[in-house]
């Protein structure tokens, strides 16, 4: 492991670096600004390209290009940012595109705090586009995941063939502190790179694959020739309105995650067994859990977390789990209520709620007078 002292922000660069990401596009942004400002200054150490677009819509564009030429590719901003990219962030899905979108969430709706925490963008990027979109959001808990999990993000991306949302929050992104992560040799040999076809250009069929699996893009200007569109397509990416082949499609983009959901699907769970209150939260809500709960131990309190790490796809079979053995649980979001609704599906029953949405984290101290009332 490597002993490192820096921001959330700055680890999701420096992860993204050592993954392999070679193009960044995007507009600054508060409070993901940081992101985009580390990788100006890395990338062209490490033979990759920055470019700053005149708008968030300029950014996602670019950075799409780039990934259709095979190099690994990022974008990010915060909420509003996120809203000006969804048409591409649709076109990404459709075409099968991979690209990490990082998110750092402030308060909302519209241009909301921006220099304030929250969680706002939950229920936004389970379905950020029109028509049917299968997600994939992964919310980093501290420093160490912001690297991590930015690894992971890339990895999914690529195996993929799909955008995977980094979801970070305000708090997460601007805390800067000491972190231990993998050694660079450990990350090297975890790296995910998309296939690729090698055989006769004639014989390439980029989207004739397996219901389970994603495209095969080879790279832009190496001599395989396909069409990209965003829309209904067969195997070589031209436009179609045929029925069957439109239902297989869209069938074959949410099975190529569905499939894989429960390796997809990370989630940290702390003192649960014997414990009388299950706590649901994510993020930096979850180190406010985790400080309240060292305090509700002490005093006798039998309290557990459960932490989604991977928001989108929800790891539904464990919710369900918990569901049926714990009866006090409660949900804490820096939000009105979003998640909360996923976890009420699953379980077919009320839970608990706790959530604010004023630009504030919620205090350990709130959480304890909380689970004293229950």
């Amino acid at each position: 492991m490597r002993e490192v002292i820096s921001g959330g922000n700055e680890l999701v660069a420096k992860a993204a670096i050592e993954v392999g990401c070679r193009f960044y596009g995007g507009y600054p942004i508060t409070p993901s600004s940081d992101i985009m400002h580390e990788m100006s200054v890395l990338l062209p150490k490490h033979g990759g390209k920055f470019i700053q677009m005149e708008d968030e819509i300029g950014g996602i564009c670019a950075s799409l290009g780039a990934a259709m030429s095979g190099v690994k590719s990022m974008t990010g901003s915060s909420g509003p940012g996120i809203s000006l990219k969804v048409e591409q962030i649709g076109l990404g899905f459709m075409a099968e595109i991979p690209l990490v979108i990082a998110d750092v969430m402030r308060s909302g709706p519209s241009t909301g705090m921006p220099t304030r925490v929250a969680q706002g963008d939950i229920s936004f990027l389970r379905n950020p586009t029109h028509g049917d979109f299968k997600a994939v959001a992964i919310a980093p808990g501290n420093l160490e995941e912001s690297y991590t999990q930015t690894v992971r993000a890339f990895n999914l991306a690529e195996e993929l063939m799909t955008p995977v949302f980094l979801l970070m929050d305000e708090t997460i992104g601007h805390m800067y502190g000491k972190a231990y992560i993998p050694d660079l040799a450990d990350v090297e040999k975890s790296i995910v790179n998309r296939r690729t076809f090698s055989g006769d250009p004639k014989d390439y069929k980029p989207y004739e694959v397996a219901g389970d699996e994603g495209a095969i893009l080879n790279p832009f200007f190496k001599g395989y020739r396909y069409h990209v569109t965003g829309l209904h397509h067969g195997p070589l990416g031209f436009p179609t309105e045929d029925a069957v082949a439109g239902q297989a499609l869209i069938d074959r983009l949410f099975n190529k995650i569905e499939s894989k959901e429960e390796r997809i699907c990370e989630y940290e769970e702390l003192d649960l067994e014997g414990a009388d209150v299950a706590i649901i939260a994510y993020g930096s809500t979850a180190l406010a859990v985790k400080e309240a709960m060292a305090e509700l131990k002490a005093q006798g309190k039998k309290v557990g977390l459960f932490r989604p790490i991977t928001i989108w796809p929800s790891p539904k079979k464990r919710l369900k789990q918990l569901g049926e053995k714990y009866k006090k649980i409660l949900v804490i979001e820096l939000n009105k209520g979003q998640y909360v609704e996923e976890i009420e599906r699953i379980l077919e029953r009320k839970v608990e709620f706790m959530g604010q949405a004023n630009g504030r984290s919620i205090a350990p101290s709130q959480i304890i007078a909380k689970v004293k009332e229950m």
